[in-house]
Formats: structure tokens, C-alpha cells, sequence
């Protein structure tokens, strides 16, 4: 385009671009740009995280390894840690405060380490879960992947460490006279269960402790009140039989009490179908099922906010 100026010249102008008015969505939109960590689809998003399914075992395995690796004893305390708790609450709660009332030690012994290794393994997994993306921020930012392989990743790692304990939990539970049996099958299905359960909850808390990292200081004393309340060193109708019976309905109900009670009617011969809640198959499949997906679902409508401060 030109035009005469005063003078006589001819002054020359640029053309208008193409582009000249369009918004950055616009502009965007027509060279075939998208955002940069945009959150896919959630069955391409499952896809995904299925094709990172050997970084998720590696990671997993890499993060076990080098849990222990300052101390001396290595590997060993996986196993020391929750013998070493199960030891003082049978002290203070079996000893002192007669806890173990209305069974045998032969019955409450293996009935308390069995609590304390499943509620352990809940327990840290809803812990690393909390760290999953705030502890990882290096990685998260650096790398484009599905963040969700990081908090399954995690409670992969804490299934590894109480598969490894379970060795330990099967040498006590033959001591105190509770031998292999068919009802120790139940052990595979129990353990599943409550890994889907644990994944869902590591969903739930990496997201929440992506943008609250105080989440950190705070779940100790969560997790301490939800073992107290789950019968990890006590029967719980039997603790709580002159209390109104939805008390105890409420508590033995509880995730974290189905699952321990289920692998204790696994584990222990003198621990029978009459110390179990109604229907409890059933509650615990759906627990697993429920926390899983809605802990996926949750987790993966924020993918596109992790790590961006």
C-alpha cells in the first residue's frame, strides 16, 4: 500500500497482517496450537499412564531401595518399624491397659502385629501420598508425563514394603499356633482390596498436598486419631460393648478396620466370621472401588495445575 505525501514523495506502508486483531485463543485455534500440559481426556489419560507403567514399578522400586539406604541395617527396618511399635502397644495396651480382654494370647498377639503391619501399610501410603507432587516438584517440572504415576507410584512401594513384612507377620502368626490354611488364600484378594483403597487415598492427598504443603504436618496427628479408632490393639465390639451399638457399627465399619479385620480372619485360627461386620466383602469391595475412582477422578481434573507454583 502507498500514498503521496506533502512533498510529492510516495510513502510506503505495510500491509495489515492476517493475523492483525485475533485474540491469543484465536490465534492459537489457527495455527493448531494447544496448551502446553493440557489435561487430557480421562480414558486417554488412563492410556497413558498404562504406557508408563514400567517407570511407575521402576520409581517404585528406586524409592524403596534408597528409603533405607543411610542406615545400616538397610531393608531390615521394614520390618523392625512396625515390630518395634507392635512391641510397645502390647506393653502399654496388652499389659497395662488389658486391651487384649476376650482373647487369649495366642489370639491377641498375632491380632495386634496383624493391626499394626495393615494399618502401617495404609498409613504410609496416605503419608507419601501427601509428598507425591509437592516432594517432586524437580521432576514435575521438568518432565511431561502423567502426574498420576507419582502418587500410585508411591503406594506401589509401600505394597513392596508390607510384602516383604508379611514374612515376618506369617512367622508370628505359626508361633502363636495359627497354621497355613485355605483361609490364607484370602490373604490375595484382602491385600488388593486395600491396595486399590490406599491408591485412591495417595490420589486424594497428593492433590490436595500439591497446593496445601502444611497437609504434611498435619496428617501425623490425622492418622494417629483414624488407629486409635480402628481397633488396631483392641476388639472393638468387645471394647466397646457398654456403648451404644452404633458407636461400634461406625468404627468397625471404618476402611482402615475392615481391612485389618479381614486379614486377621486370614491369619489367625482362633479369629472366626463371628468377629466381622455383616456384608463385609461386600463393604470392603466397594470402599476399594469408591476411594480408587473418585481419588483418580479427582486427581486427574487438577493434572493440568501440578507444578505450575
Amino acid at each position: 500500500m502507498s500514498e503521496t505525501t506533502h512533498d510529492g514523495g510516495v510513502a510506503v506502508t505495510a500491509r495489515p497482517s492476517p493475523d492483525e486483531g485475533l485474540s491469543p485463543a484465536d490465534l492459537a485455534a489457527k495455527y493448531g496450537l494447544t496448551v502446553s500440559g493440557a489435561r487430557p481426556g480421562l480414558f486417554e489419560y488412563v492410556g497413558r499412564l498404562w504406557g508408563r507403567r514400567h517407570f511407575i514399578l521402576a520409581f517404585s522400586q528406586a524409592k524403596l531401595t534408597a528409603q533405607y539406604s543411610q542406615a545400616k541395617l538397610g531393608q531390615l527396618w521394614q520390618v523392625a518399624t512396625p515390630l518395634l511399635n507392635a512391641a510397645v502397644y502390647y506393653l502399654i495396651f496388652g499389659l497395662i491397659l488389658h486391651a487384649s480382654r476376650g482373647m487369649s494370647m495366642d489370639v491377641y498377639i498375632p491380632f495386634l502385629v496383624t493391626g499394626v503391619f495393615v494399618f502401617t501399610f495404609t498409613q504410609s501410603s496416605v503419608m507419601a501420598g501427601v509428598r507425591a507432587i509437592s516432594g517432586n516438584l524437580g521432576l514435575v517440572r521438568a518432565l511431561h508425563f502423567p502426574r498420576a504415576s507419582l502418587p500410585i507410584s508411591f503406594a506401589l512401594q509401600q505394597l513392596q514394603q508390607l510384602l516383604f513384612s508379611m514374612i515376618v507377620l506369617f512367622i508370628v502368626a505359626i508361633g502363636f499356633g495359627s497354621y497355613p490354611g485355605m483361609s490364607w488364600l484370602l490373604i490375595i484378594p484382602v491385600l488388593a482390596l486395600q491396595f486399590l483403597f490406599n491408591t485412591g487415598l495417595a490420589l486424594i492427598m497428593a492433590r490436595m498436598g500439591s497446593k496445601t504443603p502444611d497437609l504434611a504436618q498435619l496428617m501425623p496427628f490425622v492418622m494417629r486419631t483414624w488407629m486409635y479408632a480402628s481397633g488396631v490393639m483392641f476388639s472393638i465390639p468387645i471394647m466397646l460393648a457398654d456403648k451404644p451399638a452404633w458407636v461400634a457399627d461406625v468404627l468397625q465399619w471404618n476402611p482402615a478396620a475392615i481391612y485389618m479385620d479381614l486379614m486377621r480372619f486370614a491369619l489367625i485360627d482362633g479369629y472366626d466370621s463371628g468377629n466381622l461386620p455383616p456384608h463385609v466383602w461386600a463393604v470392603a469391595a466397594g470402599w476399594a472401588v469408591l476411594v480408587a475412582v473418585g481419588g483418580f477422578v479427582y486427581f486427574w481434573k487438577a493434572e493440568e495445575r501440578y507444578g505450575r507454583g
